[in-house]
């Protein structure tokens, strides 16, 4: 059902008041017409056979809408907009079932959209992602003024399986045509610093977990990481890079390039969960990458993360793997074995500071743990659908104590370990035939 026109009003009412505000600014001040468009609302509605969902903006912007499958999703790529919308506007639970309360908009119950989600893909790009419920076609996609503001509309209609297949892969060609190269990697460090990646997971479209009180794994876990990172970084001991220091999706590929492209020591990738239904259980979790699940809780959670891409309205890449000869799966070894001794030392240290899952140890087959020469760990800090657990993620605290052990357990693992031989063959192997 469409939203009525008349619960619009309001936000519609604030939204002018914001943008008064804003052009009320000094002179010398960085007028509003130089940032990034503002969303303020989001809402989807089944009309008939179609179903349309809207945004809206301050002003109008380009957009370039298209649809990828496995699974199957509407994109809209449009230039860098401020999102000013609760992230779990598009999820597919009521509200009740987190605690989630929606600000602007109503979450999608029916017709082609089951949910969608909206967010920052870089400097100057942003990125709106619809699930679909079954086959669609792009029907338009166009932005007009309203009344003090314009409005963003996607509309989709039922296509066929063999239609929606075809415009997929055209949705592919064109992405991969589209998408710019890389962004450039930090040279690798010319001292002989220990080079410790830190990885907040998520970000940008990719909002994560979401949880009670408005909490969103991505802004935490880039919290909690740049506390860490300053710990790390105070004694000049580590050379401490990260995956992203602001609010950018980093796809899992480049999150693992980086640290194989800078011989990166150690890689740890943080996190947080959430589950709809059991939020009694809390306390953080420590995983390593297995080929078998330790568990099935262990599964799914390394499912969810792997989606990352997915969400973030990516088309995901088969992963070619690496060469499979001796050396190679030495090394690999030999890294998973000192990955599972930092695992055993992070959750010794950890737990003096936080509290621990009923079952902290746990290993799955994660995409972003798989580097062969990288010890690696993936650190879930809690569960946000717990109550505890989120006021303990959210209070600076906290983070300042828990960063402060997670440091501990990297000065521990260094201090006790010799960087693994096989690894260090592998990448001066490596090197030479560069």
């Amino acid at each position: 059902m469409r939203q009525p026109v008349a619960s619009r009003l309001p936000q519609r009412a604030a939204f002018g008041a914001a943008m008064a505000l804003a052009f009320a600014a000094p002179v010398g001040a960085v007028r509003a017409q130089t940032a990034p468009p503002v969303a303020i609302a989001a809402h989807s509605e089944v009309q008939g056979r179609q179903t349309r969902l809207s945004f809206t903006l301050q002003s109008c912007v380009k957009t370039e809408a298209y649809l990828l499958g496995g699974p199957a999703r509407a994109v809209i790529d449009l230039p860098e907009v401020n999102f000013q919308i609760d992230p779990a506007a598009g999820a597919p639970a009521p509200a009740a079932a987190t605690g989630i309360h929606p600000k602007g908009a109503a979450a999608p119950t029916a017709g082609l959209i089951a949910s969608f989600r909206f967010g920052r893909l870089g400097p100057g790009k942003s990125r709106i992602v619809a699930d679909l419920t079954g086959p669609a076609e792009i029907v338009s996609v166009a932005c007009a003024p309203v009344p003090g503001a314009a409005e963003l509309t996607l509309v989709l209609a039922p296509s066929t399986e063999s239609a929606f297949k075809a415009a997929a892969r055209a949705g592919a060609r064109r992405q991969a045509l589209a998408d710019a190269p890389p962004p450039a990697l930090p040279a690798p460090s010319p001292s002989d610093k220990p080079v410790v990646v830190i990885d907040p997971g998520h970000g940008g479209v990719d909002s994560g977990a979401l949880g009670r009180n408005h909490a969103v794994e991505k802004s935490i876990v880039l919290d909690f990481a740049k506390a860490l990172g300053a710990r790390l970084s105070a004694d000049g001991r580590y050379r401490v890079v990260f995956t992203r220091d602001d609010d950018r999706f980093i796809s899992l590929g480049e999150r693992t390039r980086l640290a194989r492209r800078l011989n990166a020591a150690l890689f740890v990738s943080v996190h947080a969960d959430s589950l709809r239904r059991a939020d009694d259980v809390s306390g953080a979790t420590i995983y390593t990458v297995s080929d078998r699940a330790s568990d099935a809780e262990a599964a799914r959670i390394a499912e969810h993360e792997n989606m990352a891409d997915s969400s973030a309205g990516e088309e995901t890449q088969q992963d070619s793997g690496d060469v499979n000869d001796i050396l190679l799966d030495l090394t690999r070894r030999e890294t998973r074995a000192f990955s599972g001794v930092f695992a055993r030392s992070l959750g010794e240290y950890f737990k003096v500071a936080a509290r621990l899952n009923k079952n902290p140890r746990r290993s799955a087959g994660f995409v972003v743990l798989k580097s062969p020469d990288v010890p690696s760990v993936l650190l879930e800090l809690g569960y946000l659908s717990n109550a505890r657990d989120v006021a303990d993620l959210t209070s600076p605290d906290w983070r300042a104590k828990a960063a402060a052990q997670v440091a501990k357990a990297i000065d521990h693992f260094f201090a006790e370990q010799r960087p693994p031989a096989a690894a260090a063959a592998l990448k001066a192997t490596q090197s030479a035939g560069n």
